[in-house]
């Protein structure tokens, strides 16, 4: 049986590009900080590999490479120059988690399903982060309009774009953003904080002009570059229209959504149910995000936008990729159906 893979969201294949690039990195071994010619070899690799993910995302400012999404948040809220963080209340558990445990407010979504921007209160400048793309629901925030309202308030705008980047423009008026190379076809265990100036950090000293401490790594830096590079998909805006249409009233319509990340419901069936059935049918896809795919709880996120409790607990997530073709989407639409 011929598998069908439908969870992008959570990681997406790496793109040949990028395994060829980082075969290449592969031979140069030699710490890029280190003085030596071996080490300014790869000083030179590294340099490049940032220069090139800048130009992808037409991004002036500057670029810390990071282990992935996860410590670019940690770096961020953890050197930020600000006295107070927020975050919306459909975050990614990776950064709605961190924060809250500190404390931090949280901003609600109204039914439209986009963030509702309060300044932050006391007299210090916030620090607010918002998701570009929601990683459950598929929504997208108007970050320009928020840029406006926390810029107003004197805050920094840190924007998640783990599920729009290398898919859609990053907004360049955010303060900071947050990126994860194997969301877009470049390999694991790299990602970016991309920072406008880096007098909005504290320097914690080590690597990357001594905002981030460990080791470069270099071929997962120049696989990242290489996929930024890449914009080819399988399928095409219309492709996806189609699939959407035929999946109904079935999809969840929460606000503006893009094309490749859809919340499914049945109506009857669970959604850990459901992911037994697919999987058993040939067919890869998630109950929301990864991180929290193992838990029996209904999802927060989604219950934030509106959804209750009955209906989360039947909805799954379906999410293309670069490589996704027009023949899987016309498979899963098949097997849908004969669920429902």
């Amino acid at each position: 049986m011929t598998r069908i893979y439908l969870d992008h969201a959570a990681t997406t294949p790496l793109r040949p590009e990028a395994r060829v690039v980082m075969e290449e990195g592969f031979a140069i071994w030699a710490n890029p900080s280190s003085p030596h010619a071996e080490g300014r070899g790869a000083r030179a690799a590294l340099e490049d590999a940032r220069r090139r993910c800048k130009a992808a995302l037409g991004w002036e400012g500057e670029l810390i490479f990071t282990s992935g999404a996860s410590e670019a948040a940690t770096l961020a809220f953890g050197n930020a120059k600000l006295a107070h963080t927020c975050v919306s209340d459909v975050e990614h558990d990776a950064l709605y988690h961190f924060v809250r445990d500190s404390g931090a407010g949280v901003l609600p979504v109204g039914p439209d399903g986009k963030v509702q921007f309060e300044a932050a209160t006391g007299d210090d400048r916030s620090l607010i982060a918002i998701q570009h793309v929601n990683s459950e629901a598929g929504t997208r925030q108007d970050i320009a309009l928020l840029a406006e309202g926390v810029h107003d308030a004197s805050g920094l705008l840190l924007v998640d774009c783990a599920q729009s980047a290398g898919k859609l423009d990053i907004p360049l008026c955010a303060d900071m953003v947050i990126l994860s190379a194997h969301k877009f076809g470049g390999p694991i265990g790299i990602g970016a904080l991309l920072v406008k100036d880096f007098a909005m950090l504290n320097p914690s000293g080590g690597h990357e002009r001594g905002y981030r401490r460990g080791t470069e790594n270099l071929p997962g830096a120049l696989g990242m570059a290489a996929a930024l590079e890449q914009c080819d998909w399988e399928t095409t805006s219309r492709h996806r229209a189609d699939f959407a249409g035929k999946l109904g009233n079935d999809l969840q319509r929460i606000g503006e959504q893009v094309d490749y990340i859809l919340p499914l419901t049945h109506p009857e069936m669970s959604a850990q149910a459901l992911l037994i059935r697919l999987d058993a049918m040939g067919f890869a896809v998630s109950a929301g995000s990864a991180c929290s795919s193992g838990s029996l709880k209904p999802s927060r996120v989604l219950q934030a936008f509106g959804l209750d409790e009955g209906i989360a607990r039947r909805t799954i997530r379906v999410s293309l990729g670069w490589n996704t073709k027009p023949n899987d989407l016309d498979a899963f639409t098949d097997a849908w159906a004969s669920l429902a």
